[in-house]
């Protein structure tokens, strides 16, 4: 039972700090107080006969009322996190503002009578004890709507400040991460490859050599265009993929295959830009290819996941792979959605489970 209590009181201040929340009731009660005891002297409902007394008066009411106020401050906070799931402000204004109303109120009633009690027992009122009873029931039950409001107001000040933080802290990381992605996309090594690749060929077949400049010139339109967007459709992926795989083809031959079945229904789900470079530049970066030991890649749709199937043939390095890339990629994935992808070993094969997601579910999302 009380590791219960303890997991409560500990997602009550999830929503406000038990240190903010005792500053606030402390400068709330004195000021509620003071307003209170000058009320009273001015009115003649209760004479300060002295500056002692008023200091008396002012201990009592601040230390009762502080305790008074945690005992309104906790329930309140509880009843804005069940309404907070019950009851959003987005959809249920009405109804919530109901419901907080007639739960301050009656907290207030309650809490009133038994501090009305206890003050009573520690000092009898001079005045009549149920207009006592009934006055403090009002201001308790006009204070706590307004503890209520004020509490209302501060938590939705604080999440928005953290919201705010966690956008540029977002930004930031998402700058580095396209940094990131457009240095390994501008690699210099895949360059010179290419390039090499390239000059072999132009005087060997003139016809292959201007089809590999305009694949290459795709890739890096695709890398330009793309970079600056949070998705980019499954077909534009594949589109991609295609002209990433024959540039690698051009270099090793009938040692490295692919082949891609995917449902049409699916090519239009979105994913992170240059999720499939990533993963296929991993497979090939990592595996051995060459005629002994060709390299297969498999593409293809499962329920509503892309998977990328190689098989697992490591290289021998004395460089271990950082995982930068596919650490960039799950981070990509988390700032577009709640599905992450998953990277396996199963039965000798490299298993990369890209999430599709549905552009109209999500577009709240990535917008």
């Amino acid at each position: 039972m009380s590791s219960k209590i303890k997991i409560g009181f500990q997602s009550i201040h999830q929503l406000l700090s038990f240190g903010r929340l005792l500053r606030f009731l402390i400068g709330f009660v004195l000021a509620v107080q003071l307003i209170v005891i000058s009320y009273n002297h001015l009115s003649g409902y209760h004479i300060l006969t002295s500056f002692d007394y008023f200091l008396y008066r002012l201990f009592r009411g601040v230390t009762l009322s502080l305790f008074a106020g945690f005992l309104l401050a906790y329930p309140n906070l509880l009843m804005i996190r069940i309404l907070n799931r019950v009851a959003p402000w987005n959809y249920k204004i009405l109804k919530r503002i109901f419901i907080q109303i007639i739960f301050s109120v009656t907290l207030a009633v309650l809490v009133s009578l038994i501090f009305t009690l206890i003050a009573s027992a520690i000092k009898p009122y001079s005045e009549d004890f149920k207009r006592v009873v009934i006055s403090n029931m009002l201001i308790f039950s006009v204070v706590n709507v307004f503890v209520m409001a004020i509490l209302e107001g501060w938590i939705f000040y604080i999440k928005s400040k953290r919201s705010e933080k966690k956008a540029r802290n977002l930004q930031e990381e998402l700058s580095q991460i396209k940094y990131e992605v457009l240095k390994s996309q501008i690699n210099p090594h895949f360059m010179f490859n290419s390039l090499n690749v390239l000059s072999g060929m132009i005087n060997k077949d003139t016809g292959k050599a201007q089809q590999f400049i305009d694949e290459f010139s795709h890739i890096y339109r695709y890398v330009l265009e793309t970079i600056e967007q949070s998705v980019a459709t499954l077909e534009k992926e594949i589109d991609f993929m295609q002209s990433y795989l024959f540039l690698q083809q051009i270099r090793y031959g009938n040692d490295l295959s692919y082949s891609v079945n995917i449902q049409a229904d699916l090519l239009k789900k979105i994913m992170p830009p240059l999720s499939l470079q990533v993963v296929l530049e991993n497979a090939i970066k990592h595996n051995i290819i060459n005629e002994a030991r060709p390299l297969r890649i498999e593409v293809f749709s499962q329920k509503h996941f892309l998977i990328i199937r190689n098989n697992l043939q490591p290289k021998m390095s004395k460089n271990p792979s950082t995982g930068l890339g596919l650490k960039n990629l799950t981070k990509r994935y988390a700032m577009i959605g709640p599905e992450e992808p998953v990277f396996s070993i199963d039965a000798n094969y490299y298993i990369a489970k890209l999430p599709l997601i549905d552009i109209e579910k999500d577009e709240s999302a990535y917008h």
